[in-house]
């Protein structure tokens, strides 16, 4: 009853919206309305009601639509309230009895009104996920894992689209995509954020205590966790949400315990005490690559030591950019070929304000000409010095807290800052007679990346992973081409950190992460490595006998540790299920790491490594190395300089669309990315320009009947039949066409993105709209029925294709004009690819050249009109004189050439001409601008026809009068001879170029008057 009444309604050209609680309605209905309406119909049912509801849990929606006269019934997620009621609404559409298809769309593009609703459809629709297609090779990206503090900047966009287009691209060329998202629990930058919530509530963690801090960050995390993914939406990003990971969800803390725990067994991890990076504020070690370097102009303080016995006045000079570490010195060192110091070697000498001595030491890393050519060293606060202490078996004497306040160690300043420590020591330093002078000096300065404080660096005990078998496994990968780096360039930067790696400190002395998976047993100094804790007691009392207290380790791992097992952890490793045994083999290894340059060592290197070491596999066959974006000047983007482009904005202001062509486009892979606000700007023009094409090419569509309309759905590329039988522009812009498929499709293959969406840029813009659109303006209004028919399928054809290969650049408004096309197919980001495989594609090259040949004719006289000023309403007569080969296709586009050249077509004459024929003609026409198009084409036009020789002759008058006076000047001002010697050359110089230039101007202002006498 409910098909029935809708069909009826749809004969009266209306589309009803129905609301039908009876899932076994749904479930008897064809597959092909398995999904959520298109896009079209959505739109028009925003005014649908709940309808029924007979205490069924799944209602559906009946959409009829009048223009294709198909319904759909589709599940949907609403739940009726009980004793709801069917309810029908009409909504108004355009039919097939004169209501115009482009009426329905405004005359300017608006993002706003398109992209959610799309978004939500294509997601709702499951287009996002994997297909189960068996038979072609699966692509799989794994999105690098925003931090869940993050929120969308700039550098987030370009990843964003530039895996967006491998994905929707690959999806189309029928390969099984999975583009899987996530975020990363980033375990510095959340516990720093709710720490700050917590002091400003007068409290700490501590005070708190561990499982209240971790219950805040878990409750902080749920309510503002998913911004970052909402605004990654926005971006059209086509990832699979519903395998959304994050780092600390049970699955993937299961898998680094795992990893952590192989790794143990295979020797590679081992716990030590070694001097690491501490950040004071933070209260923990950091990564090497989480310390910034900054030049910054500090002090260098000169002062003596004491030589033991000398009686005060013997002493080594020394100098230092950090006073408060003398109070940890354990050796003084000098170069063994210093005469200056030689004698004084092995000998011992008192520690300022102290009375430990301790010796001489003589070591070939002391630089004799820098400072002092004496260096004091601290083994526990300095990396260089504990490398030297470690040579000569120093102790190692650490002076400070975990929050950079001096320990007991430091004698009567303990308990002070590091910084008041320096002051404090330096005075009574000075007071004693102990210094010698304190210089300005530049150094570079240690910084912690995330709270920019000074990092200490700081003798530990600290987990480490060896890295010297890793790192050889991930170079060998590259190297031995399994997997490529792009640009090829950042190879030598791949290789050079690994060759040159030191062992990971993977420790941190957080509450927020993966805590480390080692549980010590009470009263021993017993560890056990474990997966849990029920493993980790299992080897316990095997070892230590029933009723052992256990303590995990307070640490945590680095975030990075976690996110280098992102590929392989997040598709089922190292779970045994069969399920995801399934999910690895069909996703692991991943095809494509895309990410920026600046964390090639941070996270891809790691990936590399843990990757080829627990799965045996590297993680991905490519790494695409994108730049930085930064401003339309080049300058690094910061909120100091008000030079911010903000995405989300330039989204509601632009369109996602804009944004994202601006990115990807007119840069070179790897280097950074000048973004402009002009830029976006001419991009939002260019989707406008696109959006008035369809327009267009609809309006040209209304004369049709709706199965006429539709016959017109592209289901497959055209064939060389097809196309022999179209006239020549017809031939020539579909062969364009497929030579810009075939270079699309390669440079997508090749990573090569700018030039791709470049590329169809200026076919679009130049090709088809500059050109065959005007061709075809009159093609359609003509009497030639079968011209117009050929003209329309063709503007369809080209535009279907266009949109296809531009949809992975401009995902929303190339959906939503093709939706308003004639198509085949639920949506265009699922249809077919233009160019599948290997499949090649007709041209026609003889058509190409020949209408190149046509397009630079017609150049020739817009130039010639340009030149000769002549009005644009104003039609000109013109002769052509074509060679034999090209005279008939002259002829038969006669009207497109007078069209797109505004030459009167009563006036245009078509010779067929040989090189002599071409003068006679020449000669014949007298007074006539003749035009040489190219070898064997050359255009006349008939002076009179071009301009008023009047008006003409009085302007040039004119002209050639004002160029005299300023001949005569500038002639006369070069010639006296005090402006030669006395001027700078370059304002000489000027003058001889402006001279030279505007006697070149008054010879072709003379030429022009004789052509009219």
């Amino acid at each position: 009853f409910v098909l029935s009444m809708a069909l009826q309604l749809v004969l009266r050209g209306y589309r009803i919206g129905l609301l039908v609680s009876a899932a076994t309605h749904a479930a008897k209905l064809s597959s092909s309305v398995r999904r959520t309406m298109p896009p079209v119909m959505f739109e028009r049912h925003a005014a649908v009601k709940p309808a029924v509801d007979h205490g069924v849990p799944v209602s559906a929606l009946l959409a009829c639509d009048g223009r294709t006269r198909k319904c759909s019934l589709t599940p949907s997620r609403r739940r009726l309230s009980r004793g709801a009621h069917m309810q029908q609404v009409e909504c108004s559409a355009p039919t097939g009895d004169g209501a115009s298809l482009a009426e329905e769309m405004p005359t300017q593009y608006a993002p706003a009104d398109v992209e959610q609703r799309l978004y939500e459809w294509w997601e709702a629709s499951g287009f996002f996920k994997p297909s189960a297609e068996a038979t072609k090779q699966c692509f799989v990206i794994s999105m690098p894992p925003p931090n869940v503090t993050g929120k969308l900047h700039m550098g987030h966009a370009m990843f964003v689209a530039l895996e967006d287009i491998m994905a929707r691209f690959h999806r189309m060329r029928g390969h099984p995509t999975l583009w899987l998202p996530g975020t990363d629990h980033a375990g510095i930058a959340t516990q720093m954020l709710v720490e700050r919530a917590v002091r400003a509530e007068g409290t700490s963690r501590v005070e708190l205590g561990r499982d209240a801090f971790l219950d805040r960050v878990w409750s902080w995390k749920e309510e503002y966790g998913g911004a970052i993914t909402s605004q990654i939406r926005r971006l059209g990003a086509s990832c699979d949400w519903s395998r959304e990971r994050f780092t600390l969800q049970p699955e993937l803390c299961a898998a680094v315990n795992e990893a952590f725990v192989q790794l143990h067994e295979k020797g590679l991890v081992y716990r030590g005490e070694y001097m690491v990076n501490w950040s004071p504020s933070l209260g923990t070690a950091v990564s090497d690559l989480e310390v910034d370097y900054v030049e910054e102009e500090g002090q260098l303080y000169y002062f003596k030591y004491p030589v033991a016995g000398g009686g005060g006045d013997e002493y080594i000079p020394v100098a230092t950019t950090r006073p408060e570490t003398i109070l940890g010195d354990t050796a003084v060192c000098v170069h063994p070929e210093d005469e200056r110091f030689q004698h004084l070697v092995g000998k011992e000498v008192v520690v300022p304000m102290s009375q430990r001595k301790v010796k001489v030491i003589a070591d070939d890393y002391v630089q004799m000409d820098f400072g002092t050519g004496a260096l004091k060293i601290t083994p526990a606060h300095d990396v260089n010095d504990y490398a030297i202490g470690k040579r000569h078996n120093l102790p190692v004497i650490n002076i400070l807290n975990k929050d950079a306040s001096i320990n007991e160690a430091g004698g009567a300043y303990a308990g002070l800052d590091r910084y008041e420590a320096r002051s404090r020591l330096w005075q009574d330093m000075e007071a004693a007679g102990l210094t010698l002078k304190v210089e300005k000096h530049t150094q570079r300065v240690p910084r912690s990346e995330r709270s920019g404080e000074v990092i200490e660096p700081l003798v530990s005990t600290q987990w480490f992973v060896k890295m010297g078998g890793m790192a050889a496994k991930g170079l060998d990968a590259v190297r031995s081409g399994q997997t490529q780096i792009l640009p090829a360039r950042f190879e030598k930067v791949y290789f050079n950190w690994l060759e040159n790696i030191q062992d990971w400190c993977v420790s941190r002395q957080l509450w927020w992460g993966h805590r480390i998976p080692v549980w010590y047993a009470d009263g021993t100094n017993r560890y056990f490595v474990a997966r849990d804790e029920a493993e980790a007691r299992e080897k316990a009392e095997a070892e230590l006998g029933a009723g052992v207290t256990l303590t995990q380790d307070s640490d945590v791992l680095d975030t990075w540790f976690s996110s280098g097992l992102w590929p392989f952890a997040t598709v089922g490793w190292p779970s045994k299920e069969a399920e995801a045994l399934a999910e690895y083999s069909k996703f692991y290894p991943s095809s494509v790491m895309e990410t920026g340059y600046d964390i090639l060592f941070f996270w891809v290197a790691r990936m590399m490594m843990l990757g080829l070491e627990l799965t045996g596999e590297a993680p991905f066959h490519t790494i695409y190395l994108h730049g930085l974006v930064r401003d339309a000047n080049g300058q690094k983007m910061s909120k100091t300089k008000g030079n911010v482009i903000d995405p989300i904005d330039t989204i509601e202001s632009m369109g996602t669309d804009a944004l994202r062509l601006s990115l990807v486009t007119g840069v070179t892979p790897g280097q950074d990315v000048p973004l402009s606000m002009d830029k976006v700007t001419a991009n939002r023009n260019f989707a406008n320009k696109l959006w008035n094409t369809a327009r267009f090419l609809l309006i040209g569509l209304e004369a049709l009947s709706p199965e006429q309309r539709q016959a017109m759905a592209v289901a497959r590329p055209m064939g060389a039949a097809e196309m022999s039988g179209l006239a020549l522009p017809e031939r020539w812009v579909v062969s364009r066409c497929h030579a810009l498929v075939n270079d699309v499709t390669a440079q997508l293959d090749a990573y090569d993105f700018g030039p791709a969406g470049q590329a169809i840029y200026a076919f679009l813009w130049d090709e088809y709209a500059d050109w065959y659109i005007e061709i075809s303006k009159r093609r359609i209004g003509a009497d030639d029925a079968q011209a117009a028919r050929e003209s329309r399928r063709v503007l369809v054809y080209v535009l279907d294709t266009c949109l296809r290969l531009l949809h992975p650049f401009m995902p929303f408004i190339t959906e939503e004009l093709w939706q308003k096309l004639p198509h085949e197919g639920e949506a265009l980001m699922i249809s077919r690819w233009p160019q599948m495989d290997a499949e090649e594609l007709a041209r026609d090259e003889a058509a190409e050249a020949q209408f190149s040949s046509l397009q630079a004719l017609v150049r020739s006289v817009r130039n010639a009109r340009a030149e000769y000023r002549v009005e644009p309403a104003k039609k000109v007569a013109a002769t052509v004189c074509a060679r034999a080969s090209l005279a008939p296709a002259v002829r038969a586009e006669a009207d497109a050439i007078a069209t797109l050249g505004r030459i009167d077509p009563a006036s245009l004459q078509v010779l067929d001409a040989d090189a002599a024929a071409i003068e006679e003609a020449a000669a014949a026409a007298g007074n006539a601008v003749r035009l040489v198009v190219e070898e064997g084409v050359e255009v006349l036009l008939p002076m009179a026809a071009l301009v008023d020789a009047e008006k003409e002759r009085a302007r040039l008058a004119k002209q050639r009068a004002a160029l005299e006076v300023s001949i005569q000047k500038l002639d006369g001002r070069l010639s006296s001879g005090g402006f030669a010697s006395k001027a700078p050359a370059a304002v000489v110089a000027k003058a001889q170029a402006e001279l030279s230039e505007q006697r070149e101007q008054l010879e072709a202002v003379l030429r022009s008057l004789d052509a009219l006498d």
